[in-house]
């Protein structure tokens, strides 16, 4: 069970390595030309994610912080402002919290980068930038745990605060 995990997401993150392009540029771009702070957002599996992500990035002198998709709408939406680029982690792209936090952002005046598993998704189409985190299977053999997008987000995330400190 332990290789087949562990093939079923380094192929997922393999792949990733494939679809590294302009999107990817601009994200890094948009981030080191900030005026204002990192916000990285997610909800369940993919808010864990977006808080290792802005801890990185924080950790490596970006100054970064995470926003709780689910509780932006009760009060931290002040956090943001319109010189922030907001990272928007989902792998469907579609979980309410994160889709109604992106048009907020958007709306403010705020860069948005989905990170996403489908740029058809309403996240995704709300972005200014979409990056790809689809992958084919999860490891879970429910179908349920988020196992190889988890791991992509993860090193998506890495690729992202390794490029802009460089």
């Amino acid at each position: 069970v332990a290789r087949d995990v562990l093939a079923i997401e380094s192929a997922a993150i393999q792949s990733l390595t494939r679809r590294i392009d302009h999107s990817f540029e601009t994200s890094v771009a948009a981030i080191i030309n900030s005026k204002g702070r990192l916000v990285v957002s997610g909800v369940g599996k993919s808010g864990h994610i977006a808080r290792k992500i802005a801890a990185t990035f924080a950790s490596t002198g970006t100054p970064a912080f995470f926003v709780h998709a689910g509780e932006a709408g009760h009060g931290d939406l002040g956090m943001i402002t319109s010189a922030d680029v907001l990272i928007a982690i989902s792998n469907s792209g579609e979980s309410e919290e994160v889709v109604s936090l992106v048009g907020f952002a958007r709306r403010f005046g705020a860069t948005v980068i989905a990170m996403t598993g489908s740029a058809e998704s309403s996240t995704s189409k709300e972005a200014n930038i979409h990056l790809d985190c689809s992958v084919e299977k999860e490891a879970c053999p429910l179908g349920l745990a988020p196992t190889a997008s988890t791991s992509v987000q993860l090193a998506l995330g890495d690729a992202l605060a390794m490029a802009v400190l460089t």
